[in-house]
């Protein structure tokens, strides 16, 4: 199950009237959406859109069925046991992390921009970025892990010489265990703008 399906049955699932309608389903061989709203006394769009939910994450069978001309569907249980499993696996980082960490980068010239230096002066604790123009301008605080801090704290300045993402966490002291969190506040800096790559 990936996110998106996860997010439709966690939507409906949490729902009041959602054991109710399993309990029709388990107890009716097939069972309309006007039939369920009927006997739970529900509104039909209600039952109508949990059972399409359901059934478009394959945990009900739905069937067409007519009555005089007029085509309507029957859904029916397809299972007696719904298991969530969330396939992490994709969003950890791609084969490409080597390519990433030769990018050189250093900060921008001139961003409105506000780094926290912590109370032992070893690391940065947060970024501040001011995004938009006078009344229309919001604040976006950015708190960072150690790893990130240090790294920040470590990052050239606007008129050095541009570095190397492996280099600054070589002159932090980051291990290769923090390479993702690293590569993620970079990306996350590049598109404030805060950092420029070579």
């Amino acid at each position: 199950m990936d996110f998106k399906q996860a997010a439709i049955l966690g939507l409906y699932i949490s729902k009041d009237y959602a054991e109710d309608l399993f309990r029709l389903l388990a107890t009716y061989r097939n069972i309309s959406a006007s039939e369920a709203a009927s006997r739970l006394n529900m509104h039909i769009k209600t039952v109508q859109d949990f059972l399409e939910a359901m059934a478009s994450l394959d945990i009900l069978e739905k069937t067409e069925a007519l009555e005089g001309k007029r085509p309507y569907f029957r859904y029916a249980l397809k299972t007696k046991r719904i298991n969530l499993e969330l396939d992490l696996e994709p969003l950890f980082e791609n084969p490409q992390t080597d390519d990433k960490l030769s990018l050189k980068i250093r900060e921008s010239k001139n961003t409105r921009v506000r780094f926290t230096v912590a109370r032992n002066n070893q690391y940065i604790s947060n970024v501040v970025i001011w995004i938009g123009e006078g009344r229309d301008r919001k604040e976006r605080k950015l708190n960072l892990s150690m790893p990130q801090g240090k790294f920040i704290y470590h990052l050239p300045f606007p008129s050095a010489e541009f570095q190397s993402i492996s280099n600054i966490m070589k002159n932090a002291g980051i291990d290769g265990t923090h390479i993702s969190e690293i590569l993620d506040i970079v990306n996350v800096l590049l598109d404030y703008k805060v950092i420029d790559s070579e």
